[in-house]
């Protein structure tokens, strides 16, 4: 018994390693790419930096949801792989240990990762993508504090327009400013003043003060013939109306904000619009396909861990990656099409989820059960000949050009 412990810790140590390491670079890559995309649509919107790395606290759940089940798999994988090419496994099964009997740690680590992933994609990522979106249209509409371009005009009313030349001291001090003010009446008021700096009022939130010191007014009647009066200034206290700023929605305008009991709530609910019911039918049959593939994932990645025997090719690892993300990109297509109400939502996902796990039962059978079977032995024998034939004419396009310096030398 304690045999059978220390395998399996030994398993477990082989799996959890490179699992956390796929998810970590996942994730991070994930995020990093949506890092740069963020940064320029703050410094347009002119909002504050903190705000980017808010946004991505809010996408982490989403990009989590991916990177667990793809880490599982890899995880796996190179765990299993590793015992092939040591040869490890051949004594394992030698001493009568079967693939079922090597799978119990990876199934325990599956059954929690699937738990936690229904938890994320059920309960945490509707509101984590309802909060982002929130601080999207916070940061498009100011309410986030946005900034001023400095040296460029900004209306912020449609009668107004401000321009400064330089901020100093984080925005406290402004210099060089011109502001332009008109009415319905068509008076217009050009301002321009050596500094300045914005106060808060008190009595009201919609309102700021900006002080200008050392300035000139120049007041236009908009009377034909009129000459404008001319002002001077030391100090001159000059109200702005802030832009009125919209609520932002209600959460559920899509069915991804929802969580699974209201999806299901919905679905079952007659006073529902049937395209609502449509979109929440499908919306929660894709997230629970997507969490209950994770239990296929252990005998995806022992089908495809085996290489052929004297062989360390690691086709395996790429021919996962492209079963796994084509499926969840089919998942993707089929849940937009039974959106739309053209297409059953338990068809649509269900059956690609039956053919898909009827191929991964078949790959670990071929492995597990078949004296020398492989899952991707014909797939293996032709890049095996691929290969042979790139190393063939590698040989000889150094060997041509080998000749070549030596007719040259001579």
């Amino acid at each position: 018994m304690k045999s059978l412990t220390a395998i399996d810790r030994y398993i477990f140590r082989l799996t959890w390693v490179p699992m956390v390491a796929v998810f970590v670079i996942a994730a991070s890559l994930l995020l990093m790419e949506k890092m740069l995309r963020l940064f320029d649509f703050v410094a347009v919107e002119g909002g504050p930096v903190s705000i980017v790395f808010k946004m991505l606290a809010n996408l982490i759940p989403e990009y989590a949801s991916l990177a667990i089940p793809l880490g599982l798999l890899l995880g796996i994988l190179l765990a299993f792989r590793k015992l092939a090419t040591s040869s490890e496994l051949d004594v394992l099964r030698a001493v009568g240990m079967g693939y079922n009997r090597l799978l119990r740690v990876p199934y325990m680590l599956t059954i929690a990762l699937a738990a936690l992933n229904l938890l994320i994609v059920g309960f945490l990522q509707p509101y984590s993508r309802y909060y982002y979106e929130q601080m999207e249209f916070q940061l498009r509409s100011g309410a986030l504090g946005a900034s001023i371009k400095v040296g460029e005009f900004t209306s912020l009313k449609d009668r107004m327009a401000l321009q400064i030349e330089e901020s100093r001291n984080n925005g406290t001090q402004l210099i060089g400013i011109f502001a332009r003010i008109a009415n319905q009446k068509g008076q217009v008021l050009s301002i321009s003043a050596r500094e300045g700096r914005f106060l808060a009022t008190e009595d009201s939130r919609d309102t700021v003060i900006l002080r200008l010191v050392d300035g000139t007014i120049i007041q236009e009647t908009g009377k034909p013939g009129e000459t404008p009066r001319v002002l001077s200034f030391s100090q001159h206290d000059l109200p702005i109306d802030l832009p009125k700023i919209e609520a932002f929605r209600a959460r559920g305008q899509a069915e991804r904000e929802y969580i699974l009991p209201e999806l299901l709530k919905i679905g079952w609910n007659d006073q529902v619009p049937l395209e609502k019911r449509t979109q929440s039918w499908a919306s929660l049959n894709y997230r629970l396909v997507e969490v209950v593939m994770m239990l296929l994932m252990p005998l995806l990645a022992v089908a495809l861990a085996i290489p052929p025997k004297r062989s360390t090719s690691a086709l395996g690892v790429f021919v996962s990656i492209v079963m796994v993300v084509s499926y969840h990109k089919v998942n993707q297509y089929a849940q937009d099409v039974a959106s739309l109400g053209l297409l059953n939502p338990v068809i649509g996902l269900w059956g690609p989820f039956l053919i898909f796990a009827g191929l991964i039962l078949w790959m670990y059978y071929r492995v597990a059960f078949i004296p020398g079977g492989q899952a991707i032995g014909a797939l293996e024998a032709v890049f095996a000949r691929i290969g042979r034939k790139i190393r063939l004419l590698s040989r000889s396009h150094r060997r041509a050009r080998n000749l070549r310096k030596a007719t040259d030398a001579a």
